[in-house]
Parts: structure tokens; C-alpha cells; sequence
């Protein structure tokens, strides 16, 4: 089965082709960072009006790659949750659109899932069961998954995502958007211990994450900094070093707990986070003493992407499921509520 998978959740317009057989055929993305930076963060109207200039172009481009046609597409998968409603609705609107025209079937695709599924692209996926962390700038969450659709959330974050927690924090400190691979790029050249950061939520049990603590700490000890007439650029590599190693380390205690929990010996990290370096390395390592393995996909599809919907899509399509021609997408959707296949 041949499927064409789009994205547009969010600020990034992904259109990818999978083929149930040889696997990911084509995948073009366009990212709206540069529109965005501007305002700091995305702006939904600006962000549902690009999604429209980009999508056709972008599936052309695709269909060229790939030497396929129109013709040769068996079915359609959508992102149609969560996300900006209004930029959802540009990529359901045009999969409906294209899967009444030429007569084939169309189906929804959890975002969360996808990321979730993402790793399944590459060469050595991991198998079920095994421990989900997926974090991005709108969720972070711990899942058991023993199978695609059957998922048991066992921890999440009660305010900020981590991702959301690196932007605000990046944009306090004066740094451009996104802030994520700015808060990286700077912690790079951080002194260790010179600032010393909690690790939310650690000191008690639970698999449920806390950030926005974190901001505030950053935010003060900024302040304090500025206040005391340092606010060079090495400070702020330090603050950036003190914050991500915090954000890490917790996330790294938390997976360790949620491993132990349940049993299991497979990590999975997805989302946009899971492409932070440091993150990878304390994950391997503790993954390494438990004798386990991490798994991720490729940076490329860590962020958002059409390919990790065309492959998510597939699976369900594959296993008979399909949508009716009306147009639905969901700001918030609870994963537990996917049905198993």
C-alpha cells in the first residue's frame, strides 16, 4: 500500500510517500521558523496561511522524488491531533479533499502516535513492549506501549513541556526561537557547577514531570546575575548548561523509574527534544547500566515530520481503518483513546 502522509500541526508543513513494502519512498518538509522568529514563538493564523502556500508544492515535489504519480497513491493519512486547530485543518482539509477525488481512502493520525512510530523507520527498529518518552514543545509524556494503539500513559507533565520550558527559558536569556537548539548550542561552552539547578519533581515518587519551576529558577538567577552587573555571554552559557543538565537529569531519573516500573528493557525517546545530544548521551548511558537500549530516529524526523504520519497512517490503513469524508481534527486528543490494531 502506497501513502501519502501530511503534516500540519503545528509550524512545519511535512508531506512524506510510504510504501507498506519498501518503506519510506520521499519526504520534503518546510519549516516556518523564520517566519515565526520575528515574534518569538508561533503566531497560529500566520502559521495556518503558510501550511496553505506550502502544501501543494510540497506534494508535488514528493510525487517527482519519488517517480510516482497521482494515480499510484492507495490512500491518505493525515495529522488530525492535537495541535493548532487552524493549521489542522489545512492538512485534513486537503487530504479529504484529494481522497474524494481520486477515490480512496483517508485516515486520521494521532500526532503524538506518530512520533511515537518514528524510530520504526530506521534500520533497526525497536520492538514491543517497550518504555515511550516523548518530548516536545507541547507534551511530555512517559507511555508503556505494547502495540500500536495500545498505550498506557504512566507520567506526564503537570505544566510545562520540557520543549515549552526551553523556549521560555531561551527567550528570557535574549536568545532567538526556537529556543531549544540555542539553549544546546550555548551549553556547550557552559562551566559545570557553577550554577546548580533542581531536578524537579525527583524527590518523590511518581512518573510526572514539573518545568515551569525551572524557568522561574533560570529567570532569578539571571536577575541576580544582571543585577550584580554579569550578563556576559559566558553566563549565559553557564545558565544554559545548569538548565538543560537539569532538564536531562530528570528526565533520565524519571525513564530509569518508569524502566523499573514496568519491567522492561527498551527505551524509545521521541519528539523534538529526543534530538538533544545530552539527552541521548545520559539516556545510552543509562540504558547501558541497566543492559537495555535506547532507540530514536534519525534528527530529521525527531521534529515534526510527513513521514513518521505516512508511516502511522499505513499501519492503520493496513489494519482496515479509515475515516469517513467529513473534515474533524482535535486541539487536545488523549492517546489511550487510539484503538488497537
Amino acid at each position: 500500500m502506497l501513502v501519502l502522509g501530511l503534516e500540519t500541526s503545528c509550524d512545519e508543513t511535512g508531506v512524506a510517500l510510504y510504501d507498506s513494502e519498501k518503506g519510506l519512498l520521499a519526504d520534503a518538509l518546510f519549516s516556518q521558523i523564520d517566519l515565526h522568529r520575528v515574534y518569538g514563538g508561533v503566531v497560529p493564523e500566520l502559521a495556518s496561511r503558510d501550511h496553505v502556500k506550502r502544501m501543494l508544492p510540497l506534494i508535488r515535489q514528493v510525487l517527482d522524488e519519488s517517480g510516482c504519480t497521482a494515480e499510484d497513491i492507495d490512500a491518505i493519512a493525515y495529522t488530525a491531533g492535537p495541535g493548532l486547530v487552524g493549521a489542522l485543518l489545512v492538512g485534513a482539509s486537503c487530504a479529504q479533499a484529494m481522497a474524494f477525488a481520486w477515490g480512496i481512502p483517508a485516515v486520521g493520525v494521532h500526532h503524538m502516535e506518530g512520533h511515537l512510530l518514528a524510530p520504526m523507520l530506521e534500520e533497526q527498529p525497536p520492538q514491543f513492549p517497550f518504555v515511550a518518552l516523548l518530548v516536545s514543545g507541547g507534551h511530555t509524556q512517559l507511555v508503556r506501549v505494547d502495540g500500536i494503539g495500545r498505550y498506557q500513559v504512566l507520567g506526564e507533565s503537570l505544566d510545562d513541556a520540557a520543549g515549552e520550558a526551553f523556549d521560555k527559558t531561551a527567550k528570557l536569556l535574549g536568545l532567538a526561537y526556537p529556543g531549544g537548539p540555542e539553549i544546546a548550542r550555548l551549553a556547550e561552552r557552559g562551566s559545570v557547577g557553577r550554577f546548580v539547578f533542581p531536578r524537579p519533581m525527583t524527590d518523590r515518587p511518581g512518573l510526572d514531570f514539573s518545568f515551569s519551576g525551572l524557568k522561574t529558577f533560570a529567570l532569578n538567577t539571571w536577575q541576580r546575575c544582571v543585577a550584580e552587573g554579569d550578563d556576559s555571554e559566558q553566563t549565559r552559557c553557564d545558565i544554559a548548561l545548569a538548565f538543560q543538565t537539569a532538564v536531562v537529569e530528570t528526565l533520565t531519573i524519571k525513564c530509569k523509574r518508569a524502566l523499573k516500573q514496568t519491567h522492561l528493557k527498551s527505551l524509545v525517546i521521541a519528539g523534538g527534544v529526543s534530538a538533544n545530544q545530552a539527552l541521548r548521551q545520559h539516556l545510552e548511558k543509562m540504558l547501558g547500566e541497566m543492559k537495555g537500549q535506547v532507540f530514536y530516529a534519525r534528527p530529521r524526523f525527531c521534529t515534526d515530520n510527513g513521514a513518521m504520519i505516512a508511516y502511522a497512517g499505513c499501519q492503520r490503513l493496513v489494519a482496515g481503518q479509515q475515516d469517513g469524508p467529513s473534515i474533524g481534527v482535535q486541539a487536545r486528543w488523549p492517546m489511550e483513546s487510539l484503538p488497537a490494531i
